[in-house]
């Protein structure tokens, strides 16, 4: 598989965008390390998070894997081999995208991470309180002071998108580069029906979480009982409530095929539908191994089908 050229730059990367939402979640500062160590070992480079991650979490606040991010490039001192995307609009206390909100949450997000810069700046979500001209204004700021080198957009509305995207042109403004929608085997009809067409008409990049469904789609989840004590099982098990094991099945079986794991199909299957790289997390180095060799699975044109046609609910 070919590898993307990073928006806004003539830097390539291998196509798998690894999430860090674990990070001081799930796994603690140690294991997160080890985590990234691996995943730039492997020829990774391009990394997400959030000022919000992890703030859902017991005693949490957000910042948390910003700030285990930014003391791993410190101590590695590899700034320069990373993409690093962080979000900004819904850290508690930084919520919405007013100017002086952005430029505050910008700062403390550069603090965490210990860089000047991110490489990809994002609205983690529409703010529509805030005229679409307003927040062109101010992540336009955002690029020109040189504190992102480029701009997306998560979780917005196909109307409010393209009109972000049609008055950033318009007044000569940073045009995003990049949307984070929600699109997978068990989440597709509203990025294909509304958001795909955007992409195609605006040539945008495409990170997609959550790619492998908070784990459902790694085929750990098959019984009542896989889904107890897990961090993430009550988010998985919203997929299963709506016949997502049907479409596991399927994948497990596309998965013995290729003597691959399920997540390995489920991300080969989200590149192969034109996804630029898909969003994947992991807890422990080991999880890495069937994310990264997505980048080189061939899937067949049936492999898809069968695929598409078991996911064609979602």
């Amino acid at each position: 598989m070919s590898h993307p050229t990073f928006p806004g730059t003539d830097r390539t990367f291998l196509p798998v965008n690894l999430g860090g939402n674990p990070f001081g979640w799930t796994a603690d500062a140690e294991a997160s390390f080890a985590v990234l160590d691996a995943f730039l070992a492997a020829g990774g480079s391009f990394v997400d998070t959030a000022d919000m991650y992890s703030a859902w979490a017991e005693g949490h606040e957000g910042g948390e894997s910003e700030r285990i991010i930014g003391r791993w490039m410190a101590e590695r001192g590899n700034r320069d081999e990373v993409l690093v995307a962080t979000k900004v609009g819904k850290k508690p206390g930084r919520q919405g995208l007013a100017r002086d909100t952005v430029m505050t949450a910008l700062d403390e997000s550069l603090d965490r991470l210990e860089t000047d810069h991110v490489d990809l700046y994002y609205a983690h979500t529409d703010d529509d309180s805030v005229d679409i001209a307003d927040q062109v204004a101010t992540f336009d700021e955002v690029v020109r002071s040189g504190r992102a080198r480029t701009i997306g957009l998560s979780n917005y509305a196909p109307d409010r998108l393209r009109a972000f995207l049609e008055t950033a042109a318009e007044q000569g403004a940073s045009v995003p580069t990049a949307i984070q929608p929600r699109y997978s085997l068990v989440s597709r009809a509203d990025y294909e029906r509304d958001l795909a067409p955007l992409v195609a008409e605006f040539g945008l990049a495409v990170f997609s979480y959550p790619a492998l469904a908070s784990g459902f789609l790694t085929g750990k989840y098959r019984t009542e009982e896989d889904f107890a004590g897990n961090a993430r099982g009550g988010a998985a098990r919203r997929y299963a409530d709506a016949g997502g094991l049907a479409v596991v099945d399927v994948l497990v079986e596309v998965a013995q095929r290729h003597d691959v794991q399920p997540a390995t199909v489920a991300l080969g299957w989200v590149l192969a539908k034109g996804v630029t790289a898909p969003i994947a997390s992991a807890s422990r180095p080991e999880q890495l191994e069937p994310l990264l060799a997505a980048t080189s699975l061939q899937l067949t044109e049936a492999d898809v089908r069968e695929l598409d046609e078991a996911s064609s609910s979602f």
